[in-house]
């Protein structure tokens, strides 16, 4: 493992959402590297069970739930049965997100309401189911992840972005009434990072040359630099870091 080891992950056991592919793969990849029992929940099937296949094979401690992330009730139940193979849930990513593509005037309702299910009640509900793992453990951490659209006023994600700028607001109320009980949340605001997803539909010949005018650091960021920065808030180097938004976007903001 290459990176800083953090002792206060070892044996905790975390929840991560959407944690098959992309951004929440790598997230998974790094707490299972730290010793951490690693919960997660994705919709993928393949790739999800792949990765939990690969790291159980290197002696790591992971645990793979199938399920739609929009549907409540499935994610409670997905959310015990992770409680029930590791233990009490001390550490949440509220990762998955889908940033799909829409045009403002041409978005309807039910569209509205799915793009918040994707990227917004999910951390609301898993938030609320293991908060009382946390309260009985005396402490835990939560990092809800964000995006900088909201920040810079992207074109084509106005549902998104609302959804994300959501995120933000959640992270402060949360702090602020949970503090008591020695629960930290923070909220990290990717930039345009190099998932696999993102280059194969996104980033054209336009897009990289944004990307280098716009950004301070002249080069792709990868997922695994988001993974290290969520591995610090969780962990307990950060023990007096709450309410707090960290942008991890290469200085485009």
């Amino acid at each position: 493992m290459s990176g800083a080891i953090y002792p206060s992950l070892k044996g905790r056991t975390v929840l991560i959402t959407g944690g098959g592919q992309g951004i929440g793969a790598a997230t998974v990849r790094r707490f299972a590297e730290q010793g951490a029992k690693v919960g997660f929940i994705d919709l993928a099937l393949e790739p999800s069970r792949a990765l939990a296949e690969e790291l159980a094979a290197a002696g790591l401690t992971v645990h793979f739930e199938h399920a739609d992330l929009t549907d409540i009730a499935a994610l409670k139940a997905a959310i015990g049965a992770i409680r029930t193979a590791l233990g009490p849930i001390t550490l949440l990513v509220n990762n998955a997100a889908h940033d799909q593509r829409h045009k403002f005037l041409e978005v309807t309702p039910d569209y509205f309401d799915d793009r918040i299910a994707v990227n917004f009640k999910h951390a609301f509900f898993a938030t609320q189911a293991v908060i009382p793992d946390m309260i009985a453990a005396g402490g835990g951490s939560i990092v809800n992840y964000g995006s900088v659209s909201w920040l810079i006023g992207s074109a084509d994600l106005s549902a998104y972005g609302s959804a994300k700028a959501a995120a933000h607001g959640f992270t402060k109320m949360l702090a602020r009434e949970f503090g008591k009980d020695n629960i930290r949340v923070n909220c990290v605001l990717p930039g345009w990072i190099m998932t696999e997803r993102q280059m194969a539909l996104w980033l054209d010949e336009a897009g990289e040359e944004a990307l280098m005018r716009n950004q301070c650091l002249k080069r792709k960021l990868v997922p695994d630099e988001l993974a290290k920065v969520v591995l610090f808030l969780a962990s307990d180097e950060s023990s007096a870091i709450t309410s707090q938004t960290v942008v991890v976007d290469g200085g485009w903001t």
